[in-house]
């Protein structure tokens, strides 16, 4: 015997989980984190224009500070009913809970009361890397050295911003009806969207006035469509976790991990996109240390980024918190971390040849625990195989060539390498 819900079968059973997600569904309906916490695009023209002249007074930035407490009470509810001894009732739980930290964080918005549930959702830069002695900060400055070192060497002739916004959205608009389908997925231009870009299920945004490279194309297909829209229109397919359609706080990370490492994997990311993303982990730790607005712009600005880039790298920092130092918003320290983790994960399942498990993270927005621990629902039929896959997921021997490598080489030991032996000639 089996009901429905939102016309989709739910197996017998499994109902009740069916109910609840649809009820967490509902109650965080109205979360919506980066709204609350961004600054209106009026603001931040005037402040780049007055930047630029070598004014540097702190912006003055207002926030509407949301009343979630209704929100708040259904979602405690939600956790003490979903409770544990079950991996979709602990996932359930650990959802809810995430929303629930994120709904207290948005009430703080505009002081220094967003710091601390942010680093819980989003980690610190001082994070320990898990198999490893180093953190989070120190493959920051890793990243940030080595692009320093390579600059001098490599030229930026053919990395030139000549794309417009609006050409680049019928271009995209073109390989995503290709990919997905006629009308799957709305690529629009956005004059008040902060970030470059951003991504839903079914609508893909561009910052307007904007202009991109062809490095910023690739990026875009493989980090916000072939990722952020793929992994949601799978999550919309599946009968009893509705919400895997939805990126909860708790999945930020391997997200974004995995959109980055998308990029990695098809050739889409450059080093210095990895130092961009580097030096935003390091201007969050300056930030929680002490340093206000000015002085994080400042730092971006003498690492060579323009007065805008500049502006709005510190803006992402400082989003929903007081600007005076000692407060950040700490979510971009997620892209390496999540990257780091995202990679060894592939590395693992090629070593234990789970090759189904790398296919699973595409089924909706999931942590690479909820992969593991919710895999007999995947072999069971109750969790549904993704149904778009990323193209370069699609050539598992590819993919597992890179891996293998990876694997293998990491055995050689850098500081036993010399100029002298990498010499084969006689």
């Amino acid at each position: 015997m089996v009901s429905t819900i939102a016309e989709k079968v739910i197996p017998a059973g499994l109902e009740a989980y069916a109910a609840l997600d649809k009820r967490l569904l509902l109650a965080v309906k109205g979360i919506n984190i980066l709204s609350t916490v961004s600054w209106p695009a009026s603001l931040e023209d005037r402040m780049i224009e007055a930047y630029g002249k070598g004014q540097y007074a702190l912006p003055e930035v207002g926030y509407h500070k949301p009343d979630l407490s209704e929100v708040r009470k259904e979602l405690e509810a939600i956790e003490k009913e979903a409770g544990d001894g079950d991996p979709i009732r602990e996932y359930l739980r650990r959802t809810a809970e995430s929303w629930r930290v994120a709904a207290e964080m948005l009430e703080a918005v505009g002081t220094e009361g967003v710091t601390a549930p942010s680093i819980q959702l989003y980690g610190r830069p001082g994070d320990a890397i898990p198999g490893s002695h180093y953190s989070n900060l120190d493959a920051a400055r890793y990243f940030v050295e080595l692009s320093d070192e390579l600059g001098a060497d490599m030229a930026d002739d053919d990395i030139v911003t000549n794309i417009s916004s609006e050409l680049l959205r019928k271009d995209l608009s073109t390989a995503l009806d290709d990919f997905f389908g006629h009308g799957v997925i709305a690529v629009e231009v956005d004059n008040d969207l902060t970030a470059k870009a951003a991504a839903g299920a079914t609508r893909i945004r561009l910052r307007g006035g904007t202009r991109f490279s062809q490095y910023d194309r690739h990026q875009l297909l493989n980090h916000e469509a072939y990722v952020h829209s793929l992994t949601a229109l799978n999550g919309r397919e599946q009968p009893v976790l509705a919400s895997l359609a939805r990126t909860s706080p708790r999945v930020t990370a391997t997200q974004e991990g995995l959109a980055v490492f998308a990029e990695l994997m098809s050739g889409a990311i450059d080093i210095a996109r990895l130092k961009r993303i580097s030096l935003r982990i390091l201007a969050l730790d300056m930030a929680l240390n002490g340093a206000d607005f000015v002085e994080v712009y400042r730092y971006f600005n003498r690492c060579g980024q323009s007065v805008g880039d500049s502006f709005h790298s510190a803006q992402r920092v400082f989003r929903g918190v007081p600007l005076c130092g000692g407060s950040a918003f700490a979510k971009d320290n997620v892209y390496l971390s999540g990257l780091i983790d995202v990679h060894t994960f592939f590395r693992w399942a090629l070593k234990e040849r789970r090759m189904d498990l790398l296919r699973y993270l595409f089924a909706g927005k999931l942590t690479l625990g909820d992969v593991m621990s919710l895999e007999p629902y995947f072999q069971s039929g109750a969790l549904t195989a993704p149904r778009w896959l990323p193209p370069w997921m699609q050539h598992v021997h590819g993919l597992a060539g890179k891996l293998a490598f990876s694997l293998f080489i990491n055995r050689v030991r850098m500081s036993k390498v010399e100029a002298e032996t990498l010499s084969t000639g006689l």
